[in-house]
């Protein structure tokens, strides 16, 4: 993100800030191939260095043709979402190929012609840019531009609106490493102030006036001479962001990664799956998970030693070839190139015993799915807190040389070892899979 810093004039003397925000009326209704630039400048001739407008995105749409007719909201949210967020009946929250979360893909059937659904604008910075452009052309004066569009919030009622392209304004203002006046450090403030320009413009302009323009006046400072890098500083980053996972998606967030990048593992984040991993359900109330995390690179490497010497063993004692052998031992290498490894293991406490050994055998059965939600919910978590993993079954076929490298007590089953590190590259996408492909209903 850019470090933009931006203060009035003369900062040791206290001074009365006065700003305007007024809607600009006489716009009349756009059509596709509109000049929206020119139609703000006919209806403010007077407009002046320094304002900065704020522009629902609505009108850049409807000028840019992004209405579409006979479909249904339903199909165009669908064909607008980039990823689904959460879903509650109807309602959808979706990320658009902008990256912007919000309601609907940021679709909308309201103050639009019977019969056609408005879509965001297809590059609202670029919009931005056009508007800007448009007005200097004719007016002779620099403005900023802010493109808006509305969103809900997380964690707050009602919605507000929001910058969704910049154009001749900073998107952000960084504040960090300068001092309040107690002299304290600022170590986090980094200002929206596109957003709150948006949110001033929507004031004036309302939601059923048809005044779809506002001016924001005597904030000629936040203005700039180039276009400026557009709305992207305000996105937050997937690898940044707390909260990208929605309920919609938090399962599908866990993806087999078998590359990973050298960065160190934060061992608390795993601890934080282990955490998930024992609120899986289990039977008779038991808790048949034990998780062994390898942290340190000499015990990795010693049990991975092992493992390997015993996979060699079991290949030639079924006669394959020394070079089938070194293939198949490659196959190994996404546990010993991870900078983390985790043994998750069944223990059989609290299970029952019974006389005859079908029902032993299903009692076993019960505790092994059990282990396997565990290690599920292990998965999840990790994605979650931005690890990739990988499951793989190898452990369970030398589990007593796992437990002698490990030391063990002699009732732990290890079920594969799981490799735990940052993804050296984004996953390659799912094939797709229907519900009704795996489904009997009766």
């Amino acid at each position: 993100m850019s470090r933009i810093r931006r203060f009035r004039q003369d900062e040791t003397e206290p001074s009365e800030v006065r700003i305007e925000v007024f809607a600009v009326d006489g716009i009349p209704e756009v059509r596709e191939g509109d000049d929206v630039g020119a139609l703000i400048a006919a209806a403010r001739p007077d407009l002046r260095d320094g304002d900065i407008l704020v522009v629902t995105s609505k009108i850049l749409s409807k000028a840019e043709g992004r209405v579409r007719r006979g479909a249904t909201r339903a199909e165009a949210i669908r064909d607008e979402t980039a990823r689904v967020v959460a879903r509650r009946g109807e309602t959808v929250i979706a990320q658009t190929a902008h990256g912007f979360v919000m309601a609907a893909a940021g679709v909308d059937a309201s103050n639009t012609e019977p019969g056609t659904i408005v879509l965001l604008p297809a590059d609202p910075d670029a919009s931005a840019r056009a508007v800007r452009a448009g007005v200097r052309d004719r007016l002779g004066v620099s403005v900023g531009v802010v493109v808006s569009d509305t969103f809900g919030r997380p964690w707050r009622n009602g919605q507000t609106d929001m910058a969704v392209g910049v154009a001749g304004v900073p998107p952000m203002l960084d504040y960090r490493g300068l001092s309040d006046d107690h002299g304290n450090a600022l170590e986090v403030t980094v200002t929206a102030i596109a957003d709150e320009f948006a949110a001033a413009g929507d004031l004036v302009k309302g939601k059923l006036a048809q005044t779809p323009v506002a001016v924001v006046r005597g904030m000629a400072e936040y203005t700039t001479e180039d276009d400026g890098p557009g709305v992207r500083e305000v996105v937050r980053q997937s690898e940044d962001d707390m909260f990208r996972y929605g309920s919609r998606d938090v399962v599908f967030a866990r993806r087999t990664i078998r590359e990973f990048s050298a960065e160190p593992v934060d061992g608390a984040k795993v601890r934080r799956a282990v955490e998930a991993a024992v609120a899986a359900p289990a039977p008779h109330h038991t808790t048949p998970w034990r998780f062994v995390l390898l942290e340190s690179a000499g015990v990795r490497e010693k049990l991975l030693d092992a493992m390997r010497e015993a996979w060699i063993a079991d290949l030639r004692g079924d006669g394959f070839s020394e070079e089938s052998i070194a293939k198949r031992v490659r196959r190994g290498d996404v546990l010993r190139n991870a900078p983390y490894l985790a043994v998750p293991c069944l223990v059989m406490d609290g299970s029952h015993t019974y006389r005859d050994e079908r029902r032993n055998a299903a009692e076993r059965e019960m505790f092994v799915v059990a282990t396997g939600a565990g290690v599920q919910n292990f998965l999840v978590q990790l994605a979650v807190e931005g690890l990739g993993s990988a499951w793989v079954s190898s452990t369970m076929f030398c589990r007593e040389v796992v437990r002698e490298v490990l030391g063990l007590p002699a009732d732990w089953d290890p079920m594969g070892a799981v490799a735990i590190g940052r993804p050296a590259a984004p996953p390659r996408d799912r094939d797709p899979r229907a519900a009704a492909d795996f489904t009997i209903v009766l």
